[in-house]
């Protein structure tokens, strides 16, 4: 709650810097392809980690359509996207050889090539939990689907019902959240501590994530990658909220991170087994070994820091707080794991795709 209150009293101070600034939201996302296409399309719903700007329309706080985010994106503007440069959908649409920048779905000008080639409805500051968008007034994962459902009538109208219903089970659908309901909502404020344990409020993510993979598979998806919740505990504004005078990663944030995926790992190969006629590929991505592995061992992957974030002092700031009065950014972006005190940089971010790319790649392609 106080960083949120911190958060709440800048907001006002941003509004103009925010509106006044210049965006480039399109530029680049239909790029030449680099790659063999491995797919159609790639669509994606989830937080902060995949919003390329869609919170940029929305009336919440949790926005960063101002500098120094994007200071290293491939026009050196802000574009929404929560690091100083490109985001994992970005490299993993380039990977697949769809597209080289993946664009928000919410307020920006799409072309019918943007539009049949995939978009992000990711919204920062959203979970699984119903609670958290509600806490940050963002776009909640329901709500994303039934954007969906629109861009869908959107599609159908571009190519034609057979086509579109070909493109849409043959596009790769990502989806990721669940950082911010273990790290805004249950530790942050008290609402749920007092309903739940932390084995109880894993379920409690792991029915909203259950629930928005079946209906996203009701929808036609047939291609989908869910990521688990990373070591959220060790991101650098929980470690200093919650580690203690070392700052130490945050055990609570990283035992209900840990409980989450290990019981998403079976609820997905149970999916999949409802689904088996349908030919459905459902691979559940778990990145929280890797990146804990990054984080504690950082030079092993070409960094040097990975316990702040690159702006500011790097131990809270975040969003609004990280801005163009903001009186530092580090000089050398690149030996940073972590952007701000919750996203990682893009060098990490690129790393991090690599990854996922690559455990993905044989299950996608087919």
């Amino acid at each position: 709650m106080k960083l949120l209150r911190i958060s709440l009293a800048f907001s006002l101070l941003f509004c103009a810097i925010q509106h006044g600034i210049a965006q480039d939201l399109t530029q680049g996302q239909s790029a030449k392809k680099t790659t063999k296409q491995l797919a159609p399309a790639l669509i994606t719903f989830g937080d902060s980690i995949i919003d390329p700007g869609n919170n940029n329309v929305q009336k919440t706080i949790i926005k960063c359509n101002f500098l120094p985010y994007g200071m290293d994106f491939v026009t050196h503007r802000p574009t929404g996207r929560f690091c100083n440069g490109r985001i994992p959908t970005d490299f993993l649409a380039s990977k697949l050889g769809i597209k080289e920048l993946l664009p928000a779905y919410f307020g920006t000008n799409l072309t019918n090539e943007d539009l049949i080639t995939g978009v992000s409805f990711a919204s920062g500051g959203t979970g699984f939990d119903p609670l958290t968008p509600k806490l940050a007034s963002v776009i909640s994962m329901p709500e994303q689907l039934e954007k969906f459902k629109e861009y869908q009538g959107k599609v159908r109208s571009i190519l034609g019902e057979k086509k579109a219903a070909e493109l849409f089970s043959k596009s790769v659908y990502g989806v990721i959240a669940g950082s911010d309901d273990v790290a805004n909502t249950y530790f942050t404020t008290p609402f749920r501590r007092s309903q739940y344990d932390s084995s109880q409020y894993a379920n409690l993510m792991l029915r909203g994530a259950t629930s928005f993979l079946e209906d996203l598979i009701q929808l036609g998806a047939r291609k989908i990658a869910i990521v688990g919740v990373p070591p959220i505990g060790c991101v650098p504004s929980q470690r200093t909220l919650g580690g203690g005078i070392l700052r130490d990663c945050a055990p609570g944030h990283n035992e209900i991170a840990r409980l989450y995926n290990s019981r998403l790992a079976v609820e997905v190969e149970k999916i999949k087994k409802r689904h088996q006629r349908q030919n459905i590929v459902l691979v559940f991505a778990d990145i929280y070994d890797f990146l804990y592995d990054m984080i504690e061992h950082p030079t092993k992957y070409g960094f040097e820091v990975s316990n702040k974030g690159c702006c500011g002092t790097g131990l809270l700031e975040v969003s609004v707080l990280c801005n163009p009065l903001t009186p530092t950014v580090c000089t050398d972006v690149s030996k940073h794991v972590f952007w701000d005190s919750y996203h990682p940089t893009e060098k990490a971010y690129s790393i991090l795709s690599d990854y996922i790319f690559q455990k993905l790649v044989t299950y996608l392609e087919n």
